[in-house]
């Protein structure tokens, strides 16, 4: 699911790899920021701010001190890297970074040496040390028990190696058999009591102290700031970067939605239902931009935040990673728990949502018939039903995902608490110092942080992964109508070249998953400059034969052709294009007068614009209005009444001059005076078209050149009007229903005789069908 909502992001590759390097960025110099907080308690507050064991300025005669315990080739590199003293007697560091990196492999152990006996060391201590020398002579210990008293100092250390009494190389080796018995705290024991030692160097080469701290924190905050100032650039950036992208792939996935919907024929179409559609383009688009968002921003983010953290808590041997451990495993088995039980109720959510949508739509569309039949509250009570279920589900997961703040509190709250506590008995034994401890802290907290954040997204992760296996099976049905492949196509230039014939060959049609044919057997031609009506029952397939024509929905059997060529190997644009359709289900778009006539040809002179208006006998009520032809236009054409937007859909399919015109019941709104008005101007203004009337009246139709009488989707009766009524008992049902006899011109006498006639000659009906 989760991958399907990434799989929006393989045409912004680049976008994804800025967003990558940015947010590395970003969370490196977040989490270098911890790391200098450290050196500032521990290194610019508890040792004042000397950040080496490698003084930069020193007196030559302390520098002699701790060149006693050093070896001859550790007093070369010493020697080297000082300069001569001065007046003052004072030496000043001038090697290079990486001298320095040297001389603090070993010159701290020397100067904690020289601390120590710089403050006086116990007779027993001493003589313990020398005889721990691997190369001390026997008889050291026993010699040195006669010159000294209780304590050894640095200046009679000095005199007996100055005197022979005692060789340097026993010091060297008692130094480092020293520092090996200290353990695991040693390196912490030597490293502060040779901070003490530069410090009381600094003091007796005449170095102010207090400039020596200031100076070191001012350019540890600098740098603190410089890498928050970063931090910040590269959080802005990736903002910026990561919203311009999301809106992009929304724009993009809108865009390739609506393509492919405007694609769709009615089958299609009747898969998702209009309110689903609306509810995927809109709201599930939505949720894909708004996770695409989090995905560059945060979810990228927090795995190199979660793993930087890792890695620097693991570079901080401290003993205390198992507490990070049980913390992980903990987190990650509320958010299993979690997902597992509300990711089903995100997929029923948003079957809820289409649910409410429909409703909504039916009531808002259909808001008359439940004022005129007073349901208004039937209604109600059916959207309060949908609503409250809705309702309900959003209430179970946001109480579910509400749990996990607790919880996730619950476990940084407890593993700050161990950290603490047992890093606490660290500082204690002078095994970790306190800016370390604080910057284990918060390395901990920021892998918690991370998870955190994580499971923030997770709450919308599920969700979003629904949504976006919806647009994508929008996107993934494809339509049934194609286009003929360009060998087969067949085109003429511009369209001039058609000269409007269509005919049905023995036509079958039924439609997906349907039992039981719609159409059978159909068959029959519509040529330039004649009328061929079709007229039967409802629901005995009328829309669906004229339907096949503009290739709304293609044939199942047999062929539909245009001039002899098969409709489904025309061009669909060149097809449609020939083609004036006029719906049953009248659409206005909104806009103006003007606007909706030229809908096919956006380009149309007005003279033809005018033309169509006047054809279609929409010109008395525009030119009625103050605006006349840019008066505006509703959405659907609610502003204008039924036989107005009747007429001014007729008027946008003669503006195109088709050579083909369908019309399916679309005078059904039009009173008799202006039907009959309207169908001679027809007659003389598309002479060259063929004309096919779908119709409910039989005065609508009745002059047709040629009419056909459809039952139960086949052809029951053809013929002229007069022709049916002496030869189709259901055209003359259908006649009788709506006209008197003399206005169909049978005779009072003579009717029941023809009717009777026409009933009991089985080979008229039979020749029919």
């Amino acid at each position: 699911m989760r991958v399907k909502i990434f799989s929006f992001l393989k045409e912004h590759k680049l976008s994804f790899l800025i967003a990558l390097v940015l947010l590395f960025a970003q969370a490196n110099f977040e989490l270098t920021l911890p790391g200098i907080m450290s050196d500032i308690v521990d290194v610019g507050i508890s040792q004042g701010g000397i950040a080496s064991t490698v003084p930069d300025e020193i007196r030559e005669s302390d520098l002699s001190d701790v060149e006693l315990f050093l070896s001859d080739d550790e007093t070369d590199q010493v020697e080297a890297s000082f300069s001569s003293a001065d007046a003052d007697g004072v030496r000043t560091f001038g090697g290079t970074s990486e001298d320095r990196t040297e001389l603090e492999s070993f010159i701290g152990e020397a100067e904690m040496l020289a601390y120590q006996f710089e403050q006086g060391v116990s007779y027993g201590e001493f003589a313990q040390a020398i005889e721990r020398g691997a190369t001390a002579p026997a008889d050291t210990a026993g010699n040195l028990e006669r010159v000294f008293g209780d304590t050894v100092d640095i200046s009679d250390l000095s005199s007996l190696v100055d005197a022979g009494v005692l060789a340097k190389e026993q010091l060297v080796e008692s130094r480092k058999e020293l520092t090996s018995s200290l353990g695991d705290a040693g390196e912490s024991i030597v490293q502060s009591r040779a901070i003490e030692f530069v410090r009381q160097a600094y003091e007796d080469a005449g170095v102010d102290l207090t400039a020596v701290q200031r100076d070191y924190l001012f350019a540890q905050g600098l740098t603190m700031l410089g890498y928050a100032l970063a931090s910040a650039a590269c959080a802005i950036l990736a903002a910026f970067n990561a919203s311009r992208t999301s809106a992009a792939i929304g724009r993009d996935v809108r865009h390739r939605l609506y393509e492919r919907v405007l694609d769709y024929s009615p089958a299609e179409m009747n898969k998702f239902s209009a309110a689903s559609l609306i509810t995927r383009a809109t709201n599930d688009i939505q949720q894909i931009q708004m996770i695409t968002v989090m995905c560059l921003r945060i979810v990228l983010f927090a795995p190199c935040m979660g793993l930087g953290a890792v890695v620097r808590v693991l570079a901080t041997p401290t003993g205390m990673e198992w507490i990070l451990v049980v913390a992980i495993v903990a987190i990650a088995i509320a958010i299993g728990v979690l997902m597992g039980v509300t990711l089903p109720k995100f997929r029923i959510m948003q079957i809820l949502v289409d649910r409410n949508n429909l409703i909504a739509r039916e009531i808002l569309t259909g808001i008359m018939p439940i004022r005129a039949f007073g349901r208004q509250k039937h209604e109600e009570e059916r959207y309060d039903e949908a609503n409250r279920e809705l309702t309900s589900t959003y209430i179970f997961t946001n109480r579910c995902m509400s749990l996990l703040m607790p919880v996730m509190m619950i476990v940084m709250n407890a593993t700050t608490v161990a950290i603490v506590w047992f890093g606490a008995h660290g500082v204690d034994t002078g095994g970790l110092q306190v800016g370390t401890l604080m910057a284990y802290i918060n390395y901990v907290m920021q892998v918690i942080m991370s998870f955190m954040i994580l499971t923030m997204i997770s709450v919308m992760l599920p969700r979003a992964g629904v949504a976006a296996e919806r647009v994508l099976d929008v996107l993934d049905t494809n339509t049934s109508i194609h286009n003929p492949s360009p060998e087969r196509c067949v085109t003429r230039e511009n369209g001039e070249g058609w000269r409007g014939v269509v005919s049905y060959n023995d036509v079958t049609f039924s439609y997906p998953d349907a039992d039981m044919p719609t159409l059978e057997h159909i068959s029959f031609t519509a040529r330039p400059g004649k009328t061929t009506a079709i007229i039967g029952s409802t629901g005995c397939g009328k829309s669906t034969l004229v339907q096949l024509i503009p290739r709304l929905y293609d044939v199942t059997e047999g062929s539909i052709t245009l001039d002899g060529v098969d409709i489904r190997d025309i061009d669909l644009e060149e097809l449609r294009r020939t083609i004036g359709y006029v719906p049953q289900k009248r659409m206005l778009f909104s806009g103006t007068i003007e606007s909706n006539i030229k809908y096919g040809d956006e380009s149309m002179s007005d003279a033809d614009m005018v033309e169509a208006a006047r054809v279609a006998q929409a010109e008395e009520f525009i030119d009625a209005k103050p605006d006349g032809y840019l008066s505006p236009i509703s959405q659907g054409g609610s502003n204008v009444s039924g036989g107005q937007n009747q007429r001014l859909s007729i008027a946008r399919a003669l503006a195109i001059h088709p050579k083909v015109l369908v019309f399916d019941d679309s005078f059904s709104a039009l009173d008799y005076k202006t039907d009959a008005t309207l169908r001679a101007e027809l007659t003389r203004s598309a002479s060259g078209a063929a004309i096919i009337i779908v119709a409910q009246r039989i005065a609508t139709i009745m002059h047709a050149d040629e009419i056909l009488v459809l039952d139960d989707g086949r052809i029951v009766g053809r013929g002229t009007h007069e022709e049916l009524l002496r030869s189709c008992p259901e055209y003359l049902e259908i006649a009788k229903s709506q006209l008197s006899a003399s206005e169909l011109g049978l005779a009072e006498a003579n009717d029941a005789s023809a009717e009777a006639d026409v009933i009991q000659d089985p080979s008229v009906k039979g020749g029919e069908r």
